[in-house]
């Protein structure tokens, strides 16, 4: 069973990466400097997401802020609750994370195994985020997802300004009707990243802000 789960969390990996490197996106939403892609997978009835966005940060905060579990809640939307599970190093950890559903759904929860890599020579950031099984129980009532990958990857565009890459192919489990599929390949990813520039705003310190700009005027 074991080798099963692992067999698919792979082929969902390739699956995403796959698609985040072709060129068939289609662009679902376009507001405030944040893109919100879609494409197809094969053998899945659900799409998946990509969302773009340049941010005023470095490739180490907004990392910082993927791999910080404890403030999750501030800015992704929906979810619930989340805590850390285990973690292995300062670059790998799990977590648990539910998400509410508004009715008649049922709230759906996961354990994701975060690992971040950096490019010594572009300076890049990526951060994989697949559903693993085990480590916590299932809970009565809330609909255990497995196969999920997401990617994050984070590039500097100078010493201040990043461009910030998602790309998310869920399976929800169960059944879900169409408006909340829509929903949560559209508004919730474009909520999730406006809500992380606001985060970033007021978590990255003054002084390195004020630092940065000094720096890009010389």
């Amino acid at each position: 069973m074991k080798r099963k789960t692992f067999f698919i969390t792979l082929m969902l990996i390739a699956q995403v990466i796959s698609v985040s490197a072709q060129d068939d996106w289609k662009l679902q939403k376009d507001r405030n400097g944040i893109k919100v892609y879609s494409a197809e997978v094969p053998d899945s009835k659900i799409r998946a997401i990509k969302v773009v966005a340049d941010y005023d940060a470095t490739p180490a905060q907004v990392a910082d802020m993927v791999m910080d579990i404890n403030t999750a809640s501030e800015w992704v939307s929906h979810l619930k609750s989340s805590y850390l599970v285990k973690r292995v190093s300062q670059n790998e950890l799990y977590y648990y994370a539910e998400v509410n559903l508004p009715w008649p759904a049922s709230n759906r929860d996961f354990v994701a195994h975060l690992t971040r890599n950096e490019n010594v020579q572009t300076g890049a950031i990526t951060i994989d985020g697949p559903a693993v099984a085990g480590f916590v129980p299932e809970k009565k009532g809330i609909v255990r997802i497995s196969n999920s990958v997401g990617k994050w990857v984070i590039t500097p565009l100078d010493n201040s300004h990043v461009s910030v890459e998602y790309a998310l192919h869920v399976d929800p489990a169960g059944s879900l009707p169409s408006w909340l599929v829509n929903m949560f390949s559209g508004d919730t990813p474009m909520q999730i990243f406006e809500n992380l520039r606001q985060e970033l705003k007021h978590s990255v310190p003054q002084t390195t802000t004020a630092m940065l700009s000094s720096n890009n005027t010389k």
